[in-house]
């Protein structure tokens, strides 16, 4: 799995390694900011997504939170691990709590998205 220089993020805190097959889940800020995580929904494999729009659902102890897909296309498999023991995203939201893979339609879609220390700014941002 990637590391967090290897990802791409998004301002809904998403991240995606770019490749043929892309990986998406959500940074570690986003699983801190949810607390502790007790129930996903994941896309079907072969569903079309659409870059930023709603394609998976995460619920905390605190909320349900949108997942945004990070680019356009189809996703390919999903991580059946954290639909059964949803805490792997608490413990690992880069490794094990990947939530789904994807051919990305557009891989251009995914040069706009923001590079770690981008992301660290805006975080840090975010918080002020």
């Amino acid at each position: 799995m990637p590391k967090p220089e290897e990802a791409r993020y998004t301002k809904t805190h998403e991240w995606i390694h770019l490749g043929a097959e892309a990986s998406v889940g959500i940074s570690d800020h986003a699983q801190h900011e949810m607390g502790d995580v007790v129930f996903v929904e994941l896309p079907k494999v072969g569903q079309k997504l659409e870059k930023e729009k709603p394609c998976a659902v995460v619920e905390s102890v605190k909320s349900a939170f949108d997942i945004y897909s990070p680019v356009s296309g189809e996703v390919t498999a999903i991580n059946d691990a954290v639909t059964g023991e949803p805490a792997l995203l608490n413990q690992s939201p880069l490794d094990n709590g990947w939530l789904f893979k994807m051919k990305p339609s557009n891989p251009a879609e995914g040069e706009t998205l923001m590079n770690w220390a981008a992301y660290q700014d805006f975080v840090k941002q975010a918080a002020h």
